[in-house]
């Protein structure tokens, strides 16, 4: 077992953030943060809501964008090609007056 280093609130939320992004595999938290899948595991068991967490673990548990190794071989990047864009207006939203 290794030993988990130091982290701050901000290395805490940026962590927990990247764990829930279906994009970020385990091995970028690790790169970044120094924490295995494991640690990444028990971090958000303990910061986050019981019922968060097993909403969490059911959605990352097998998934092949989790784990580098079960991605396709195309698949290099660790995040989705729309994510930290700058957007306008939402679609569908006109300019007008609320409403009228």
């Amino acid at each position: 077992m290794t030993t988990t280093p130091p982290l701050d609130e901000s290395d805490i939320s940026r962590i927990i953030e990247m764990a829930w992004e279906d994009r970020t595999p385990f091995d970028a938290i690790e790169t970044g943060y120094g924490l295995v899948e494991g640690e990444v595991i028990r971090l958000m068991r303990r910061e986050m809501k019981p019922g968060s967490f097993r909403l969490w673990r059911k959605r990352v548990t097998g998934r092949a964008t989790k784990h580098r190794a079960l991605r396709p071989a195309g698949v290099s990047r660790a995040h989705a090609p729309s994510q930290y864009k700058v957007r306008g207006r939402r679609p569908g939203r006109s300019g007008g007056a609320g409403g009228k």
